[in-house]
């Protein structure tokens, strides 16, 4: 997912997602920077309490 989207789905500056919520996820190994976007990693899933067969989608609400 691009950085773009996920300011638009969190209401969140885009600036401020790349500079200080990012680096952390990195560091903990939730989120994987690709050339097609941010990943989930499977970390983050089980974090969560979901398998990665599972599609999550930030406009759900659970």
């Amino acid at each position: 997912m691009g950085l773009e989207a996920i300011a638009a789905a969190t209401g969140e500056d885009a600036k401020t997602i790349e500079e200080v919520y990012e680096p952390y996820l990195l560091q903990i190994g939730y989120l994987n920077r690709t050339p097609r976007g941010r990943v989930v990693t499977a970390i983050a899933y089980q974090h969560l309490g979901k398998t990665t067969e599972e599609q999550l989608s930030i406009f759900n609400e659970e």
